[in-house]
């Protein structure tokens, strides 16, 4: 499934990679509960991933993939081509959506809505590909929140272990230990539970994911 293209949206030799899961009760954002419900923390991912999408428009990309767990919704603007992920574990699943790509691939997900374009500038700028073969953006609970790969080989995911203290360590040294050159993005903090909400929220003040949590938390406070 694709959404009509924007013709505003700038271009450039990356296609640009979104992978998320359909913002449905209960099945996203659980580590949010308590103190959040499970529709409250639902919204919270909505918006979370309204934000990650519309920064992607602002992008140069090639093209524009939703990696989606679920069906699309209200929340997808036009501008994306909407894939299904595989199943499997994490790791099958990143690699199934880097396999689908040629050329230089970036994907991001849905949890680091502070995510901009100054956090990308460097993969994304004109020569962000020359001498590097991958780009890797850290997360602080040891996951990472961005991966680059100038050529979108998919055996480079397979079998990281996923969602683990560990898990960005593991992957970057894959990538190193593969012969790639390797360059890294800022690091980022991913939204897992209330604190790292407010953190997010603080350090993205204008977007979606911020007023919501605004509204929560003013509501909690009545």
């Amino acid at each position: 499934m694709s959404r009509p293209p924007r013709p505003d949206a700038p271009t450039g030799p990356t296609t640009l990679l979104v992978i998320a899961k359909e913002p449905v009760p209960g099945r996203v954002k659980t580590r949010l509960c308590p103190p959040f419900s499970p529709a409250e923390a639902a919204g919270l991912a909505e918006a979370a991933l309204a934000d990650t999408l519309r920064t992607v428009l602002t992008l140069p990309a090639r093209r524009r993939v939703l990696v989606l767990e679920g069906q699309p919704g209200p929340w997808l603007p036009p501008g994306f081509d909407v894939v299904a992920q595989c199943a499997g574990g994490l790791d099958e699943r990143l690699a199934a959506a880097f396999a689908a790509c040629t050329g230089p691939s970036l994907l991001i997900g849905m949890d680091t809505p502070q995510a901009g374009a100054r956090h990308l500038a460097d993969a994304l700028a004109p020569d962000g590909w020359d001498h590097c073969d991958a780009w890797f953006g850290p997360a602080d609970d040891g996951g990472f929140w961005a991966l680059g790969l100038a050529v979108p080989d998919p055996g480079l995911l397979r079998g990281v272990p996923m969602s683990v203290p560990e898990t960005g360590a593991v992957q970057r040294r894959r990538l190193v230990d593969a012969g790639l050159t390797v360059r890294d993005l800022p690091a980022l903090r991913d939204v897992d539970t209330a604190q790292d909400a407010a953190y997010v929220a603080a350090a993205a003040p204008d977007g979606a994911f911020a007023a919501a949590f605004a509204r929560l938390t003013r509501a909690e406070a009545r």
